[in-house]
């Protein structure tokens, strides 16, 4: 992780990515509590979430828009236009606006669609191939570790001024995030004008996602995985309420533990990648997932916590492993549509295991759908560990990183193509 923090151009990206992350991991809980706290439904507050992920039918039209375009250009554009879509939630006072907030969330959810789409894109522009999953992993770090103080800053901060007070600081968040994307420099050439038809445009993603065999096999086992674990988020309501006898807010503190795994996840991601693979890292990320929903059948405060620990160790794990398969195998010219799709075909199950969630939640014990999830988890684990060689290990060597580093302009920090030496491993 040090070394690709070394390169100017990253550290700049990072400083501006960290910065949108900030202002969504102090927004995107207090959205459902938000709703839980106007209504005192739980399943209302779970469908918050459905909202978000929906947008996820669309994805490939979505990561064709942002192929259209120059990376570093659209990204910054794009967090411009998240900070404007959540504006509308200043309006929002009783249980007749949560429409607002239903529809903020949709808009919330398209733009993330396509701000990960061209940041997918953009570390692949600006990076060696060798120093993907160390970029993954720091964000990943970032990530995790804001949400020891995201979640329950802004959970605080609802509880003490109102939802209004947490989207000004997501809204400030992103348009500092959006002024360190502006100071970037990268040299991009603009996107060739293709000459096929646009619905061949549009699913050429969906071709390239499911045509290569270690993407397909990656893909397939955490579409089966999310369509399961969507559940978690009505769960988690129902476990705090009945389970932990506690608030709705008190969410924000099992969020909050879990970060202290996540920070952990991200911090070791980059080295598993190189030791196991992009598959078999995956596969032990989301066998981690299972176990912690295992813990999680028997409602203890001790247990939840650890539990939540667990759970945030696979996150990373999971995503730092695909992501960084994705960026590897994918050429540039279709980057945002195969992000996008593969948004697309992971994020639909999710939100439908949202749905459904919603709707198990009040006629199915939650334990019982805790250990249902443990289980799952198991199967989808083994499933991806009996297809880890088709991504092997590639372990970078630490003299070869160094030279990755130099790769970059000390003048202006602009990238330029990293050479190594012939037969560097």
């Amino acid at each position: 992780m040090r070394t690709v923090l070394r390169r100017p151009d990253f550290r700049l990206l990072f400083a501006g990515v960290v910065a949108t992350m900030v202002g969504e991991s102090a927004l995107l809980l207090v959205l459902a509590i938000w709703v839980k706290d106007l209504t005192g439904s739980n399943s209302l507050a779970g469908i918050t979430l459905f909202a978000i992920v929906a947008p996820a039918l669309a994805a490939p039209l979505l990561g064709w828009v942002v192929d259209r375009f120059r990376r570093r250009p659209f990204l910054f554009s794009a967090v411009l236009a998240t900070a404007l879509a959540l504006t509308p939630l200043l309006l929002v006072r009783d249980e007749h606006d949560i429409w607002i907030i239903y529809g903020v969330g949709v808009l919330y959810g398209a733009s993330a669609i396509m701000v990960s789409a061209a940041l997918n894109g953009l570390i692949k522009e600006i990076l060696p191939e060798e120093l993907l999953a160390e970029a993954n992993g720091a964000l990943q770090t970032v990530r995790q570790g804001l949400r020891l103080v995201g979640p329950l800053g802004g959970a605080a901060l609802f509880s003490t001024f109102g939802g209004q007070a947490v989207v000004a600081l997501s809204i400030t968040c992103l348009l500092v995030g959006a002024a360190g994307i502006a100071a970037l420099k990268v040299r991009e050439e603009r996107p060739a004008v293709s000459e096929l038809h646009w619905l061949a445009e549009v699913s050429a993603g969906v071709r390239q996602l499911l045509g290569q065999p270690a993407l397909r096999r990656s893909t397939i086992g955490l579409a089966l995985a999310v369509a399961v674990v969507g559940f978690i988020e009505t769960l988690i309501f129902a476990y705090v309420d009945f389970g932990l006898h506690r608030g709705p807010a008190f969410v924000s503190v099992i969020v909050c533990v879990q970060g202290v795994g996540g920070l952990t996840g991200g911090l070791i991601a980059a080295k598993v990648v190189h030791r196991l693979g992009e598959i078999g890292t995956t596969a032990v990320g989301i066998l981690v997932f299972g176990l912690g929903f295992a813990g999680l059948v028997y409602p203890n405060l001790a247990l939840a916590f650890a539990s939540a620990i667990v759970v945030g160790v696979g996150i990373p794990l999971a995503i730092v492993g695909f992501n960084t398969l994705l960026q590897r195998v994918t050429p540039s010219a279709v980057m945002g549509r195969v992000a996008a799709a593969s948004e697309a075909l992971i994020s639909t199950p999710q939100a439908l295991s949202i749905a459904a969630g919603a709707v198990l939640v009040t006629i199915v014990d939650y334990r019982l759908l805790f250990a249902f999830m443990a289980v799952s988890m198991a199967a989808v684990a083994a499933y991806l560990w009996a297809g880890r060689l088709l991504s092997p290990p590639r372990p970078v060597d630490p003299v070869e990183a160094v030279d990755l580093v130099k790769a970059v302009d000390p003048v202006d920090g602009v990238v330029t193509p990293a050479v190594t030496e012939p037969g560097a491993a």
